[in-house]
């Protein structure tokens, strides 16, 4: 998939993992954590099989906000990588999966 943006800053990066990393000792991310669930397949996983994912990545000028981080499992994480929602769904209908399944 060809990108067809501009990368965001080295600062804005290293601004948004530090404030991940703030998030990620949250009470609030700890209850997403808890629920057990993958945001993208759905699929149960234990706390410690999830990642934070930024539904928006932070390499595209996404923020680690709560609006914009939800648990996901590490093959989805991977699969998905810095794609915005719209790109993941073409990559999940390209694989004939549903895009309900995300």
């Amino acid at each position: 998939m060809e990108e067809y943006y501009t990368p965001a800053s080295d600062e804005h990066i290293a601004r948004e993992r530090h404030q991940a990393r703030d998030l990620r000792q949250s009470q609030w991310w700890k209850r997403q954590l808890a629920e057990g669930r993958c945001h993208y397949c759905r699929q149960e996983f234990s706390p410690r099989e999830l990642t934070m994912d930024h539904v928006v990545p932070v390499a595209r000028g996404g923020y680690s906000r709560r609006g914009n981080v939800v648990p996901c499992c590490k093959d989805c994480n991977n699969q998905k990588q810095s794609m915005l929602p719209v790109e993941w769904t073409q990559y999940l209908e390209g694989l004939g999966k549903p895009a309900d399944s995300e």
